[in-house]
């Protein structure tokens, strides 16, 4: 039987490239249940779609591969949670979205498994340009407004910021692969001070 307009309206909301929220929405929430549920070793596209009501080619036009939709989930909760601080000082800005972040990796299930994503990056070309890509560029966005907001103080060169950016996720990253993100005051204020060009010193 022939689709109506209006069944056909319907049919391109949920599967066309435009994404429809509530379907997006739906998706989003599936992915972060059962990864909370069953880790990343136990993730697939199959279960994602059945809990979600919607069709795997929906999902795979969306989300090409499961790096892309995890990536997503990941920077969903980390923007609910996270945001940049302001101290007025650069070290006391790294020092308090470094907290943070490590709570976020800790307490969420998709900061619990965004090491596994970097596994996979390292062994998988799609999952590889997923996180150099897609990944960095935007959940950076927030890390860099630190910097920049210290170069247009004075506080630190503005030729330096990227340099900087990367110094700082390496930081990050070697703590999280090496399974040391326990909260971490004085560590990361040693940190958060070499990277700001500020002196040592107590937390004000």
């Amino acid at each position: 039987m022939p689709e109506t307009p209006q069944q056909d309206g319907a049919r391109r909301a949920s599967i066309g490239a435009r994404r429809n929220p509530a379907a997006e929405a739906a998706i989003l929430a599936a992915a972060r249940d059962l990864l909370a549920e069953r880790g990343y070793a136990g993730f697939s596209i199959d279960e994602v779609a059945r809990r979600a009501g919607a069709g795997k080619p929906t999902i795979y036009r969306w989300w090409p591969t499961k790096a892309d939709l995890l990536i997503d989930v990941y920077s969903a909760e980390k923007a609910a949670i996270i945001a940049a601080p302001e101290t007025g000082a650069l070290w006391s800005d790294i020092l308090d979205y470094t907290r943070a972040l490590w709570a976020f990796w800790r307490g969420t299930p998709s900061g619990r498994t965004f090491r596994a994503l970097i596994a996979e990056a390292q062994a998988g070309e799609a999952a590889l340009r997923a996180l150099r890509d897609k990944f960095l560029p935007e959940r950076l966005k927030d890390l860099r407004l630190m910097f920049e907001r210290a170069a247009a103080r004075g506080d630190i060169d503005a030729a330096a910021v990227d340099a900087l950016v990367e110094l700082y996720i390496g930081f990050n990253w070697v703590r999280l692969l090496t399974d040391r993100i326990a909260d971490d005051p004085p560590g990361i204020e040693a940190m958060a001070r070499t990277l700001a060009g500020a002196p040592p010193g107590k937390a004000q």
